[in-house]
Protein backbone atom coordinates (compact mmCIF):
# COMPACT_ATOMS: atom_id res chain seq x y z
CA UNK A 1 0.00 0.00 0.00
CA UNK A 2 1.77 3.61 -1.20
CA UNK A 3 2.01 6.45 1.12
CA UNK A 4 -1.18 8.28 -0.76
CA UNK A 5 -3.63 5.71 -0.36
CA UNK A 6 -3.02 5.23 3.41
CA UNK A 7 -3.08 9.08 3.85
CA UNK A 8 -6.55 8.50 1.82
CA UNK A 9 -7.70 5.96 3.91
CA UNK A 10 -7.08 7.89 6.77
CA UNK A 11 -8.30 10.94 5.77
CA UNK A 12 -11.84 9.24 4.74
CA UNK A 13 -12.18 8.00 8.21
CA UNK A 14 -11.76 11.30 9.68
CA UNK A 15 -14.20 12.02 7.60
CA UNK A 16 -16.49 9.51 8.04
CA UNK A 17 -15.95 10.20 12.30
CA UNK A 18 -16.93 13.78 12.03
CA UNK A 19 -19.91 12.97 9.98
CA UNK A 20 -20.92 10.85 12.68
CA UNK A 21 -20.83 13.20 14.93
CA UNK A 22 -22.72 15.93 13.69
CA UNK A 23 -25.02 13.49 12.81
CA UNK A 24 -25.31 12.65 16.74
CA UNK A 25 -25.15 16.46 17.78
CA UNK A 26 -27.01 18.76 15.42
CA UNK A 27 -30.45 17.17 15.89
CA UNK A 28 -30.55 17.14 19.29
CA UNK A 29 -29.21 20.85 19.13
CA UNK A 30 -32.00 21.86 16.16
CA UNK A 31 -34.82 20.18 18.83
CA UNK A 32 -33.64 21.94 21.82
CA UNK A 33 -33.48 25.15 19.87
CA UNK A 34 -37.14 25.06 19.09
CA UNK A 35 -37.60 23.75 22.47
CA UNK A 36 -36.36 27.14 23.14
CA UNK A 37 -38.33 28.76 20.59
CA UNK A 38 -41.34 27.43 22.10
CA UNK A 39 -40.78 28.52 25.72
CA UNK A 40 -39.75 31.90 25.00
CA UNK A 41 -42.21 32.86 22.51
CA UNK A 42 -45.54 31.36 23.36
CA UNK A 43 -44.56 30.91 27.08
CA UNK A 44 -45.08 27.22 26.98
CA UNK A 45 -43.46 25.12 29.98
CA UNK A 46 -40.15 23.79 30.97
CA UNK A 47 -41.25 20.29 30.46
CA UNK A 48 -41.46 21.53 26.58
CA UNK A 49 -37.49 20.35 26.85
CA UNK A 50 -38.16 17.02 28.11
CA UNK A 51 -40.18 15.37 24.94
CA UNK A 52 -37.36 17.85 22.65
CA UNK A 53 -34.94 15.94 24.08
CA UNK A 54 -36.11 12.62 23.67
CA UNK A 55 -36.93 13.33 20.29
CA UNK A 56 -34.03 14.64 19.62
CA UNK A 57 -32.43 11.85 20.60
CA UNK A 58 -34.42 9.31 18.58
CA UNK A 59 -33.68 11.71 15.71
CA UNK A 60 -29.77 11.31 15.92
CA UNK A 61 -29.80 7.78 16.36
CA UNK A 62 -32.01 7.06 13.26
CA UNK A 63 -29.31 9.68 11.27
CA UNK A 64 -26.75 7.90 12.37
CA UNK A 65 -27.87 4.50 11.50
CA UNK A 66 -28.58 6.24 8.20
CA UNK A 67 -24.64 7.15 8.02
CA UNK A 68 -23.44 3.82 8.88
CA UNK A 69 -26.30 1.91 6.50
CA UNK A 70 -24.64 4.58 3.71
CA UNK A 71 -21.04 3.35 4.76
CA UNK A 72 -21.52 -0.39 4.88
CA UNK A 73 -23.49 -0.14 1.72
CA UNK A 74 -26.67 -0.69 2.35
CA UNK A 75 -28.67 -3.28 4.11
CA UNK A 76 -26.30 -4.99 6.21
CA UNK A 77 -26.16 -7.47 3.82
CA UNK A 78 -29.48 -8.63 3.42
CA UNK A 79 -30.83 -9.56 0.18
CA UNK A 80 -34.67 -8.52 -1.34
CA UNK A 81 -36.20 -11.35 -2.14
CA UNK A 82 -39.73 -10.03 -2.87
CA UNK A 83 -39.90 -10.31 -6.83
CA UNK A 84 -40.61 -7.57 -8.94
CA UNK A 85 -43.08 -5.31 -8.49
CA UNK A 86 -44.76 -2.90 -10.34
CA UNK A 87 -42.16 -0.32 -10.44
CA UNK A 88 -39.41 -2.89 -10.19
CA UNK A 89 -38.96 -4.99 -12.74
CA UNK A 90 -36.60 -7.73 -13.64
Amino acid sequence: MSRISKWSEIMRNITLIGQLGLSLVVPVLICLFACYFLTTRFHVGGWVYIPGFILGIGSSAMSACKVYQSVTGGKDGKKDDRGPSFNRHI
